[in-house]
């Protein structure tokens, strides 16, 4: 990458871009909502089941304008969802500014892994075990979402929940290939412990985006 395009993708005057697009926001809090997804290339977590593998390297993704990206998302929608990748790898001041005088309301999905930018309206925290996230973000969480993949993430959620603030909303989702298995586990601990709620993937059985 040109230097010249390299120190204004650090300072988030453009970003690696993977992905942009309009639908119906299908988890936590906020499912059911329509909103337009700017997905982030770039993470170093290293999720073993993520569903989205090809947005980790940050190269492979062209950096593209800020600007150019609250252009497109006012076109569809006042609220947009920032996701990756892991997209506090970068500066989202800029950004969030932008959309920010735009009127847009604006979400974050993100493992926390990385030190807090830019003025959100709400923050998912989804937490790794390879990579913890910072406390800044645990404070300022709205939305808790632990991703359910074996018996032995039901402790890592409650060491999680045990660090996020009193009014962050927690949820537990099975991650997607095992949801067959972890779904009546799920079940059963919610309703034993109801201070958690069920997520699901909705959008995958709408089978959109």
């Amino acid at each position: 990458m040109k230097q010249e395009i390299q120190d204004l993708v650090n300072k988030g005057l453009m970003l690696p871009l993977m992905e942009e697009f309009y639908t119906i926001q299908g988890e936590g809090y906020h499912k059911g909502t329509a909103a337009y997804f700017v997905r982030i290339g770039g993470c170093d977590v290293g999720c073993h089941w993520c569903d989205v593998k090809e947005s980790w390297i940050a190269d492979l993704h062209p950096p593209t304008k800020t600007e150019t990206i609250v252009a497109n998302a006012k076109k569809y929608s006042d609220t947009v969802v920032v996701t990756g990748g892991e997209p506090l790898t970068w500066d989202m001041t800029e950004l969030t500014r932008q959309l920010k005088e735009e009127g847009c309301k604006i979400h974050i999905e993100t493992s926390g892994a990385y030190e807090l930018t830019g003025q959100w309206d709400w923050i998912c925290l989804s937490p790794k075990k390879m990579k913890l996230p910072t406390k800044k973000v645990y404070e300022k969480a709205d939305e808790l979402k632990v991703i359910i993949y074996n018996k032995d993430d039901f402790k890592f959620a409650e060491e999680q929940a045990a660090k996020v603030n009193d009014n962050c909303i927690l949820y537990m989702q099975p991650e997607w290939s095992k949801r067959d298995k972890m779904i009546p586990l799920i079940v059963d601990y919610v309703m034993a412990n109801p201070k958690w709620k069920v997520s699901l993937q909705t959008h995958k059985y709408l089978n959109i985006p």
